[in-house]
């Protein structure tokens, strides 16, 4: 296979990768009213059918890089996407509101193969100017994956009813891991090693002071939370008065897909400006989204959104690729940092998606764009922070 051939493989590959991936992950958000309505739990309660994805996510990433160094990243990846869809489709079933969360907590354990090891797949099977590009594209599936998580079961809902709407989009997320079977191509560079727990200790030890690192995790952190936080209360803000949309309001993230292309455009941005300068651009356009929801007129409120959405996502582009650029830079796992900053930002989607919800219930709109803008603002101050730390030109 020629290297031209093998590189469209494996975007390909990893963009129907990402797009499940995120499409599991998500689809609960615009479903949130309705599985309150369903398992009699507030609005509160309810974002823990996301947020016990994103921790149990957050938490199996620590462990499935060291183990795909093992047993080779392509098999790691297949059986993820397939088990995490068909725990998708086992979530129509479930009975009771506990059964729900354990098979949601069990759904993010298996999506955690993908991101743990797709970007060190990219680096040893992609050639180096292509990685970049790949890169790209694999976060574009995530957006897509996103925007068809947010998009597609409200009218599943509709149609089906809760176990239709879980069912069709797990079947969608199998479909996109056959294909991933399919077109990924076998790894060639890959040697595998035997992980050992003093060496694991070591690496992650190594990546905990470096401060420019831990900077970048915590930009991750603030502007996942200050997303995932806005997007969970705003399906209640819009089932609420004066809007009074009920399932139709999920269609107000037809915004979404607006920020596909953020990657691409981000990246391109940070080869003429750098790195740094063009992510807090992005945090300054996020905060920008944010205070644009603050409108009461909807057709504003879908603009913020898009906004929100095309800032998020060109802005996570650029800062995961700048923590595995740093990372091998200093001479720290590769590995252990693109892992620690995944946890953050999950970690960050999880605490503050719920928290956001929250103060929907105690202090209305007011309160998620108090907590959303908040994180903007941090975000931005350790975007600074990581520029003056990391010495690279083009950073």
């Amino acid at each position: 296979m020629s290297t031209l051939g093998s590189s469209r493989r494996i975007r390909c590959g990893l963009m129907l990768g990402g797009l499940a991936n995120f499409l599991a992950l998500y689809y609960v958000q615009p479903l949130l009213p309705a599985i309150a309505e369903r398992f009699d739990v507030s609005a509160s309660q309810s974002t823990a059918a996301l947020s016990v994805a994103t921790i149990t996510l957050a938490i199996a990433l620590l462990f499935v890089g060291p183990i795909s160094d093992a047993v080779g990243r392509v098999m790691i990846m297949r059986v993820s996407l397939t088990a995490s869809a068909l725990l998708g489709i086992a979530a129509a079933f479930a009975p009771t509101w506990h059964s729900l969360l354990v098979i949601r907590g069990l759904q993010g354990m298996a999506l955690a193969g993908l991101p743990a090891v797709a970007l060190a797949y990219v680096r040893e099977e992609a050639p180096p100017d292509a990685h970049l590009r790949a890169n790209a594209t694999y976060i574009t599936g995530t957006a897509l994956g996103g925007a068809a998580g947010r998009l597609l079961p409200g009218p599943f809902q509709a149609l089906w009813g809760w176990p239709g709407a879980n069912a069709a989009v797990g079947g969608l997320a199998l479909a996109c891991a056959v294909g991933l079977w399919i077109l990924l191509p076998p790894s060639r560079r890959f040697e595998p090693a035997s992980p050992r727990p003093r060496d694991l200790l070591r690496n992650t030890g190594l990546t905990l002071r470096d401060p420019a690192i831990m900077a970048l995790c915590l930009v991750g952190a603030a502007t996942m939370g200050a997303f995932v936080g806005l997007c969970n209360a705003l399906t209640f803000r819009l089932e609420a008065a004066p809007y009074l949309l009920g399932g139709a309001g999920a269609l107000v993230f037809l915004a979404y897909p607006v920020g596909i292309p953020a990657p691409h455009a981000a990246g391109r941005l940070a080869m003429r400006r750098g790195r740094g300068r063009a992510a807090l651009l992005g945090v300054v356009v996020l905060l920008a989204g944010t205070l644009l929801t603050a409108s009461p007129r909807l057709p504003v409120i879908v603009t913020g959104l898009g906004v929100l959405t095309f800032a998020f996502l060109g802005t996570h582009s650029l800062v995961s690729g700048w923590v595995s650029d740093r990372a091998q830079r200093v001479g720290v796992g590769v590995g252990q940092a693109a892992g620690l900053y995944l946890l953050a930002y999950y970690a960050g989607s999880s605490a503050f998606g719920a928290f956001a919800a929250h103060q929907w219930q105690v202090e209305g709109w007011s309160g998620v764009i108090a907590v959303s803008a908040a994180l903007a603002l941090a975000a931005g101050l350790l975007v600074i922070l990581a520029r003056r730390l990391d010495v690279a030109r083009n950073a």
